[in-house]
């Protein structure tokens, strides 16, 4: 018999577990999902299987738990169910009879899911249906999927199965084509940021904003993760938690430290941005975060330049606007080859016990990239300067007359009258003759711009002459023969001493 004073300790639950979500409202960032399951439970269109696909921490095994409570709840299925009766309560500690939650990595072979299609034969105990939850089934091994084959496409009536999974491409065709397949998206970063918020308050610890921001950015899209962090802070800190806190804590850098390096390589200020990254390295700060950080400040620059409206990657507004003034100095493509250069050392770093010099080497290589002069820059120089330029020739003095006497009767030149007051008489319709086209070519050819007012032109190469060729018979045409009878033509042929080239 225990003392009355006497009272068994009471385990303490992480904030994880104790602020997972109970019903469809509390599931945060996963409208999509959340929409499509209420409206299959709204309209009686339940399939037989389901797949939940994303990254950790997303709500996978959550979502599972609360579509199986609206499955097997009292009076089910149905949407508003009450997360507190006792068959809810059930599912959502793991001891309901009628639904099964199953480890894919340990229980992954053939034996296991001979004994889950046996087991599907039987009716449920108490809910309305029998569900087997299995959690990371890209574990199961391609025997164990072939001999789930059969039972999964065709189930009883009774039994639904739900899938969890964070790497989808392991798992085979067959078994994809037989699920509803949900990817649920990693969570907005300022949706964990309140969210953890949310539940300082409720636990009255008082957690800066830019200390929440902190934590969401380092949480990656998983709800999870960021709910162990503040767990661990609240170990370290008590009640009162800043944002130097969390960036001492698990490494992180700050906005402004993320604004400040990214301002040193646009002002491609090698020296100070070596400092700033030995400085990080120094105070044992996360230099794979840091790059990545980096990474997306770039992108958001490269989003800025074709949407103004977009944020700042949680970077300060007025650090952000300085650092999208400072990169309209660049082209778009000098940004995506910086970020190529990063991405790359990014990958070099994942693999190295020295990130520190692969960080740098990067960086110098991005410097020098958003230095270097390409033939882009060259042709874009030379189209704006041609653009300006504008080519203006002065109109040629017009031919004064010239008198001439009476040429003999055998030249074919044409007088000019020195006064045409009287103009002889002309025929009708007067004919051109040779030497009238001749004339024509000498008055063009006098008449034509001096050479001055041409702007000048490099020489060209010289062309080295060639016998003209004649076509093939099958390419000549034929030429009509009133074509060679004009006088223009005969004229030219007279002044270049040309001839025509017969087939």
């Amino acid at each position: 018999m225990l003392p009355d004073h006497y009272s068994l300790p009471v385990s303490y639950q992480v904030f994880a577990r104790k602020y997972r979500p109970k019903t469809f409202d509390d599931v945060l960032g996963q409208d999509h999902v959340v929409r499509t399951l209420r409206n299959a439970i709204d309209q009686n269109r339940l399939a037989h299987a389901y797949l939940f696909v994303g990254p950790r921490g997303t709500g996978k095994t959550s979502t599972a738990r609360i579509f199986a409570k609206a499955l097997n709840c009292t009076g089910g299925p149905k949407i508003d169910f009450d997360p507190e009766e006792d068959v809810c309560r059930e599912i959502a500690e793991g001891r309901s009879l009628d639904v099964l939650e199953i480890d894919g990595a340990s229980n992954n072979g053939v034996d296991q899911v001979r004994d889950l299609r046996e087991s599907v034969k039987y009716a449920p105990s108490r809910g309305q249906f029998k569900i087997y939850y299995i959690d990371e089934v890209h574990m199961l091994t391609n025997a164990a999927f072939n001999a789930l084959l059969k039972t999964l496409e065709e189930p009883p009536d009774h039994v639904k199965f739900i899938f969890a999974t964070t790497e989808v491409q392991k798992i085979l065709p067959t078994i994809l084509s037989r699920c509803q397949r949900f990817d649920l998206r990693p969570i907005p970063t300022q949706t964990i940021a309140d969210h953890l918020l949310h539940i300082a308050s409720a636990e009255g610890i008082k957690l800066d904003t830019t200390a929440a921001w902190a934590i969401a950015k380092g949480a990656d899209g998983g709800m999870r993760d960021a709910q162990s962090m503040l767990d661990q802070l609240v170990a370290f800190c008590g009640e009162s938690i800043t944002e130097e806190n969390v960036l001492d804590i698990f490494g992180f850098t700050s906005r402004e430290k993320v604004a400040d390096l990214t301002s040193k390589l646009l002002a491609r200020d090698t020296p100070a941005a070596l400092k700033l990254i030995q400085t990080e390295a120094a105070g044992g700060r996360e230099l794979s975060q840091l790059l990545g950080e980096l990474i997306g400040c770039l992108r958001g620059l490269l989003i800025a330049k074709l949407d103004p409206s977009s944020d700042g990657e949680g970077i300060p507004d007025q650090l952000w606007s300085k650092l999208v003034s400072d990169a309209d100095e660049y082209a778009s493509e000098r940004l995506l080859a910086a970020i190529d250069v990063f991405a790359e050392t990014d990958g070099r770093m994942k693999w190295s016990t020295n990130k520190r010099l692969h960080f740098e080497l990067g960086m110098i290589k991005a410097i020098q990239v958003l230095s270097e002069v390409r033939i882009t820059d060259v042709i874009k120089v030379l189209t704006k300067g041609a653009d300006h330029l504008s080519y203006s020739i002065a109109p040629a003095p017009a031919a004064k007359p010239e008198t001439k006497p009476n040429p003999p009767a055998e030249s074919p030149a044409t007088v000019v009258q020195a006064t045409p007051a009287a103009p002889a008489p002309q025929p009708p319709s007067p004919k051109k003759t040779t030497g009238d086209a001749l004339s024509a070519f000498d008055a063009l050819i006098e008449n034509a711009p001096d050479e001055s007012d041409f702007p000048e032109e490099p020489e060209p190469a010289p062309v080295k002459k060639s016998e003209p060729t004649i076509p093939p018979p099958t390419e000549v045409k034929a030429v009509d023969d009133t074509f060679h009878q004009d006088p223009l033509i005969q004229a030219a042929l007279v002044k270049f001493e040309a001839k025509f080239l017969t087939p």
